[in-house]
């Protein structure tokens, strides 16, 4: 048998006609699929670079809109853990799925109506129905009976506070406080304004989670252990009590953050 023969005339049977043309199923349906980003890339300068940017750009706003939003610190408000210049990432999904904020939290609110305006970054303290007095015979903050031991926080040096206050927090509210409380406008300072120093929970943009700049101070902000033993507030207490807090006199205004995502200390 002439094996070599058979095979020559196997590979000539396999061997397309002059009048049959090679496939090339990559070719048009490539084309289809980049047939929309190509014109659009016509159009601007750039081509689909300029395209991809723009979808990038167009991704980040999404996710900065609805889930994760730097901020930066203006003012020393929030030190020790805190500082300067600092960047945090604020979850914006940690309390819209009936997640309520916790005692601990370090939050980022819109202060327009019950601080002033711009946003404000400060730790929550009490929530809803919370009775939240200072001081105690030992300088500690209460909260529904338990004493807080806030040093793991509180700025070195700093008293939890220099003047007494005694409130109930009203349902849908929270009371909040600056770790550094010679050196912040929070909750005791606006007792006596509209509001009554309480931020409202529809007012909360979301949880600080992250510093994530600069990349030496990058790292998890953790609810500290100190609320840990507080009890869960009294059925039926939701009125403020009425007893207000004087301003500290050692607490400087925060001024108004800027639109591009700075936030109050």
């Amino acid at each position: 048998m002439d094996t070599e023969t058979q095979h020559t005339e196997r590979d000539r049977s396999s061997r397309p006609s002059d009048s049959e043309q090679p496939s090339d199923p990559e070719g048009p349906e490539e084309r289809s699929r980049s047939a929309f980003t190509g014109r659009i890339g016509d159009w601007l300068p750039g081509g689909r670079i300029t395209v991809t940017l723009l979808i990038l750009l167009l991704f980040l706003l999404l996710v900065s809109t609805f889930v994760l939003q730097p901020f930066q610190i203006p003012s020393g408000s929030m030190e020790r853990g805190l500082r300067i210049g600092d960047r945090v990432l604020v979850n914006k999904l940690a309390y819209r799925f009936d997640g309520r904020p916790r005692r601990g939290d370090i939050v980022v609110f819109d202060g327009t109506g019950s601080f002033g305006h711009g946003d404000y970054i400060k730790r929550v303290v009490g929530v809803g129905g919370d009775h939240v007095v200072c001081c105690d015979e030992e300088g500690r903050v209460r909260v529904n009976g338990q004493p807080v031991d806030e040093s793991a926080f509180l700025y070195p040096g700093d008293r939890p506070s220099t003047v007494p206050f005694d409130v109930v927090v009203p349902d849908g509210t929270l009371f909040v406080l600056g770790d550094h409380r010679s050196d912040s406008s929070d909750s005791r300072d606006h007792l006596g304004s509209p509001g009554g120093g309480m931020v409202p929970l529809d007012d909360v943009i979301g949880r600080a989670d992250w510093i994530v700049w600069p990349f030496g101070h990058a790292t998890r902000l953790d609810r500290p252990d100190a609320y840990a033993r507080v009890p869960d507030a009294e059925a039926g207490a939701g009125a403020a009590s009425g007893a207000g807090a004087a301003p500290d006199p050692g607490a400087a205004p925060d001024p108004g953050a800027a639109p591009d995502g700075d936030a109050d200390g």
